[in-house]
């Protein structure tokens, strides 16, 4: 039994040992295959030092390659955003030669409601009637336009409903861009902050073109020669809303598309004018402009239609018809339009001398362009102008005088543009 029990305990020994002993050499091999796989791939990199060199060479080749890759991946992304600021810039330029045109033609009061998104035009001969009746409600109607048929109140119609609904059209142009390129990560935090900025203004441009239209709703026009018009003060908001929307995506633009150089312009005095004269410039065409916004608001360009006189004066006599005298320069038609003659010809003055500076300082070949630009539309404007008032301001003369002096602000911004990085004579 005992002699039985030995024998049992010393086979389970064997088997127990020969058990650890064929695991061990398992975990051996094992060891030895992974030391072997070890050093095989150490003697990998193990190699010659003319193949190292070569190795190091093309690892950078790759490295330049994914940042060369990268950077023109990152170009393309800011050219792509400042061809947006530039197709909206171009938008908000045909939105004020349309308001233009809809002021000229007195279209301006032809829809008496509003609606954020949209307002639906009449498509059958009862809704045409139902809106001509409306319109009747109204004081442009009661007093100047009881003659007016239905085909002439279509045209005036779809010319308000058309500016109305491209401005609608610049805000989804504008919108569904930006969060695109938002979520793609190419708005910088400083461009992040003028987006934010050209909604907000797009948005108020809407609200205010409203608050403009109802001025000219309103009951308020009682006297003999009162004329059912929109509040010139609400026009000037209006207008200079969109000229400081199409400035600020224009000067935008051209920083994705056309960057300027710091060592490209040398830093002399003569420089330095120049570019305080060309932003002097450019607040003048801005306030120029502004002053024309009275001018059509009041029909002051109907008056007094000879040029460089007042008919046989020089300065008229019913200059300072109002009272009190502050009110004759916003409400005074004589007295609108003397101050938009005096601010158009002192801008030009401006412009001229400028031009003239320019040509005495080392500046870049864009720069002296754009100089050029500014001097030519100047002139070029001027004469549109007087042009306007000689032929008692015909549509197609007073729109491009209109749009001209958008013109002539994009060459001042450019010019600007071009001079920015005119700061101060170097020590």
């Amino acid at each position: 039994m005992i002699l039985n029990s030995c024998l049992i305990s010393r086979n389970l020994f064997r088997n127990t040992s020969l058990l650890f002993c064929k695991k061990s050499f398992t975990n051996i091999n094992n060891r030895n295959i992974y030391r072997s796989s070890l050093l095989q791939s150490q003697s990998s990199l193990l190699i010659p030092k003319n193949n190292k060199i070569k190795n190091i060479l093309t690892l950078r080749q790759t490295i330049k390659g994914f940042c060369t890759k990268a950077n023109e991946s990152t170009t393309k992304g800011q050219k792509a955003v400042g061809w947006w600021l530039a197709g909206c810039s171009g938008m908000v330029f045909v939105a004020v030669a349309l308001g233009g045109i809809t002021r000229l033609t007195e279209s301006g009061l032809s829809m008496s409601h509003w609606k954020l998104l949209g307002e639906k035009p009449p498509t059958t001969q009862e809704d045409w009637i139902r809106e001509f009746e409306i319109y009747k409600q109204f004081p442009e109607f009661k007093i100047k336009n009881k003659e007016m048929t239905l085909e002439e109140f279509k045209f005036i119609f779809w010319m308000e409903y058309g500016h109305r609904m491209w401005g609608r059209l610049i805000g989804a142009m504008f919108a569904i861009p930006a969060a695109y390129f938002w979520s793609k990560g190419y708005f910088n935090k400083a461009m992040k902050i003028k987006v934010g900025i050209f909604g907000t203004l797009i948005g108020l441009q809407g609200l205010m073109g409203w608050y403009m239209v109802k001025s000219g709703l309103e009951d308020r026009f009682h006297g003999e020669n009162d004329v059912p018009r929109v509040s010139q003060y609400r026009l000037a908001a209006h207008l200079s809303f969109a000229f400081a929307l199409y400035i600020l995506f224009l000067m935008s633009s051209l920083d994705h598309l056309l960057p300027t150089k710091q060592q490209a312009i040398e830093v002399t005095a003569n420089a330095l004018k120049l570019r305080k004269l060309a932003h002097i410039s450019k607040g003048m065409v801005f306030l120029t402009a502004v002053s024309g916004a009275f001018v059509a608001g009041l029909d002051a360009g109907l008056v007094y239609n000879s040029f460089p006189k007042f008919a046989d004066r020089w300065i008229p006599s019913d200059l300072l018809a109002f009272s009190p005298t502050i009110k004759n320069f916003t409400e005074n038609p004589t007295t609108v339009q003397f101050d938009h003659r005096i601010l158009g010809t002192s801008t030009l003055a401006l412009i001229t001398g400028m031009y003239m500076l320019s040509r005495k300082c080392k500046l870049p070949n864009r720069a002296h362009t754009a100089a050029t630009a500014v001097v030519l539309m100047g002139w070029a404007q001027v004469i549109l102008g007087i042009s306007t008032l000689l032929t008692y301001v015909p549509v197609t003369l007073a729109t491009s005088h209109q749009s001209g002096s958008l013109i002539l602000l994009s060459m001042a911004v450019w010019l600007t543009h071009e001079l920015k990085w005119l700061k101060k004579i170097p020590k």
